[in-house]
């Protein structure tokens, strides 16, 4: 199996990496994580409501539905060994947003936050802002991204317009609720664990250079890592090497600080 939802218990030894995915999409990108990260890691990966298993459930659009969804599955298993958190593209905001909540509600910190091919919420970004954007107009532009399938915006009654359309759409709805709160004093503001943060090299979304203002989300350095790859690397064997090694060196480490 290549990605679990379940909550769970960790053993002896164990270490529970929670995944988030990018817009528009399940966990599919997850599928090969279990037998690429180190074997004391354990693959949680999440879908969002309307996407994969939860394809019938109405989707979220804004912080609170996101919160009342994935925090409660959070917090089940926070106190139960050390964990970390991995998101790509929106799903970096899914996971910095779920860090801040978590440390509000008095959870044990991660090992770390671990972001990939999203610009920090205080830099503007022109994809959030397409949500509303006609078709003729929004489809292009994806199209210059690598995010529509060949010849999928050709056609008006094809299967991916009709399906993944309208699940993108509410997606970008949702990254700029998470952006906006994530600017409110009240509830956003740096995380006080580690950050990792991961560019593609390709990138036309977030550039690596950009990547760096993350800094500014954390209440400590942020460790930054280019990878091959444009912005739709999770599904490379590189990444998920590379934060599998985190979650371990941390752990031996030792728990990360208080995200209170």
């Amino acid at each position: 199996m290549a990605s679990r939802t379940e909550v769970v218990s960790a053993g002896p030894g164990r270490i529970t990496l929670h995944c988030l995915a990018h817009a528009g999409a399940g966990v599919t990108s997850y599928r090969r994580w279990p037998d690429l990260v180190d074997p004391r890691v354990d693959v949680l990966a999440h879908p969002l409501p309307g996407r994969d298993s939860r394809r019938r459930e109405p989707r979220v659009t804004d912080r609170e539905q996101l919160l009342a969804d994935l925090l409660p599955k959070l917090l089940a298993t926070a106190d139960q060994g050390p964990y970390a958190l991995y998101g790509h593209s929106l799903g970096a905001l899914v996971a910095y947003t779920l860090t801040r909540a978590l440390a509000a509600a008095g959870a044990p910190a991660p090992l770390f936050l671990a972001v990939g091919a999203c610009l920090p919420p205080h830099v503007a970004t022109e994809l959030v802002a397409a949500a509303e954007l006609p078709e003729e107009e929004l489809l292009p532009y994806l199209d210059q991204l690598g995010s529509v399938p060949r010849g999928q915006s050709a056609s008006p009654g094809g299967l991916w317009r009709r399906s993944v359309l309208p699940v993108l759409r509410d997606d970008l709805r949702l990254a700029a609720s998470l952006r906006a709160a994530a600017l409110d004093p009240a509830l956003g503001g740096p995380v006080r664990c580690p950050v990792l943060v991961f560019g593609g090299r390709d990138d036309p979304l977030a550039a690596p250079e950009a990547l760096r203002h993350w800094q500014q989300w954390a209440a400590g350095p942020i460790v930054r890592h280019t990878v091959a790859g444009d912005h739709f690397f999770a599904g490379s064997r590189e990444l998920p090497a590379l934060v599998g090694r985190a979650c371990v060196e941390h752990a031996v480490a030792g728990p990360a600080r208080s995200a209170r």
